[in-house]
């Protein structure tokens, strides 16, 4: 049993798909871009938006640009996200049975505040030791730097630790923090994706979502 557990949010603990295709498609529409599609929506779901709006844009943004079209998706995501975000069927107790065996945290690619505010919705904010958002890491996934940042300040050991995501960046994310990695198949990326990232383990349930370490 691993004994640092560190989950990503969007995808993995949360089912905020359509929240991300409502406010990203409103929000490249009312800001007179092209609307990204779906399936681009749902690939670029595990990184920050200050990066993924760039790789879904038909033209390259400015820096003003990206910096309004960021504002105007938090307000419009903000909006919609009581009406549609949702925690996956049996989560919370998975989460609560784990969260007595050991020490849970979620890294994600949202700021810190939206994700605290997330967690509050789903009434699941009280099982997690710490939760680390975007803005405090240096580099995005898959880079390592959230891991570490979590790591290092609680000075945990990396062969206990295990991160969970659902999609190729939080693998790839895992392998560079030297920790072991856990693929779900119920959020962005399909089985066959992540499959070629390698994982630790595979889980097509959320009843899985029990290790030994």
């Amino acid at each position: 049993m691993y004994k640092n557990i560190i989950f990503d949010f969007d995808g993995t603990i949360a089912d905020s798909k359509k929240c991300s295709f409502i406010a990203t498609k409103k929000t490249f529409l009312d800001y007179g871009l092209e609307e990204p599609s779906d399936n681009q929506i749902e690939y670029y779901m595990g990184i920050p938006i200050e990066k993924s709006f760039d790789l879904m844009s038909s033209v390259e943004l400015k820096t003003k640009e990206r910096n309004e079209l960021i504002a105007l998706f938090r307000r419009n995501y903000k909006e919609i996200e009581d009406l549609y975000l949702d925690i996956y069927d049996n989560m919370l107790s998975q989460l609560e049975t784990l969260h007595k065996q050991a020490k849970l945290f979620v890294v994600s690619s949202k700021k810190t505040d939206v994700l605290k505010r997330n967690l509050k919705i789903l009434k699941i904010e009280g099982l997690f030791l710490e939760v680390v958002g975007s803005d405090k890491v240096k580099e995005y996934k898959p880079s390592p730097d959230g891991i570490l940042y979590i790591l290092n300040k609680y000075n945990l050991n990396r062969d206990e630790t295990i991160y969970i995501g659902d999609a190729i960046f939080d693998i790839q994310m895992a392998k560079n923090a030297g920790v072991s990695s856990c693929a779900v198949t119920w959020g962005s990326h399909s089985e066959e994706k992540l499959k070629l990232e390698i994982p630790n383990f595979i889980i097509t349930n959320v009843n899985q979502l029990e290790f030994e370490g």
